[in-house]
């Protein structure tokens, strides 16, 4: 007799505030065979009592290796948790490899809902949420970053980021130059933790926000930026994806010069995009 297959429950965990974890969560928790975990001793805290299940490791490094372990023990019966450090798995996390391969094999998955550190900043930002574009975390280089920038610059959407603390002041400098210091962002640090502080203003204010911050050399960052037809009209937002565009490998006023041109603006708001003073 062929043993009915257990389910991979995809279970999300509190970003910062263990109070977070929901009933639903914590019985699910408690019941499967195997929880896989990016960091054992991180996830080990959700667990309470003393007959809780076998924690295993998975993350970027060993995920490939896993998959069979998983696999073989779904096909015996027993269920499986899948867990990251925080939030919900795969968004910006590992689990990619093991869901793929449990939808070649027809095996089931169950999602457990919960907090996502990216829809918890875009429910607070108060920028168009309807539709939004996440990004997750940008390239590390600065100049991929930067290149990355420039192909989002003209995102009609709200621009969803998240980012390392060693590197989110490039990160912001780089939305500056790529998107102009005028466009509306939130920044939110530490979501759902003790020293949670959320930074509303423009790209250009944001600089200064953070040096009033106390806190601001620790914590984990997200990011939403508004799109360019939130921060402008549709003419404008064209205008301004032309112009960042060409600015990359010109000098500014002739970016600007051309960025009028090829869209018909006028050049009296191409040059002012540009900062500079209109020609003679």
């Amino acid at each position: 007799m062929i043993a009915v297959p257990g389910t991979l429950f995809v279970v999300a965990t509190p970003i910062g505030n263990l109070g977070d974890l929901s009933p639903r969560a914590q019985q699910v928790l408690a019941s499967v065979a195997l929880v896989a975990c990016e960091d054992t001793r991180r996830s080990g805290q959700l667990l309470t009592g003393p007959a809780h299940p076998r924690l295993v490791s998975l993350h970027e490094h060993n995920e490939s290796e896993r998959v069979e372990e998983i696999i073989a023990l779904l096909r015996t019966g027993a269920d499986v948790a899948l867990v990251s450090d925080a939030g919900t798995p795969l968004i910006s996390d590992p689990g990619f490899r093991l869901l793929a391969a449990l939808r070649e094999e027809d095996l089931p998955v169950s999602p457990v809902p919960g907090p996502c550190a990216a829809i918890a900043a875009l429910s607070i930002a108060g920028l168009p949420s309807d539709r939004f574009h996440f990004e997750g975390f940008l390239p590390a280089k600065a100049v991929a970053r930067q290149q990355r920038l420039q192909a989002l610059s003209g995102s009609p959407h709200s621009l969803v980021f998240y980012e390392a603390v060693h590197r989110i002041d490039a990160c912001l400098a780089d939305l500056v130059a790529a998107f102009g210091p005028q466009r509306p962002a939130t920044v939110c640090r530490e979501l759902t933790k003790r020293h949670e502080a959320i930074y509303r203003g423009s790209l250009g204010e944001m600089a200064a926000l953070r040096a009033a911050d106390p806190g601001a050399g620790k914590g984990e960052f997200t990011l939403v930026v508004a799109g360019a037809a939130a921060a402008q009209g549709p003419g404008d937002a064209e205008l301004e994806r032309v112009f960042r565009l060409l600015a990359g490998e010109l000098p500014p006023g002739r970016a600007a010069a051309l960025a009028a041109r090829i869209t018909g603006a006028k050049r009296a708001d191409a040059y002012r995009l540009a900062s500079l003073p209109g020609p003679d």
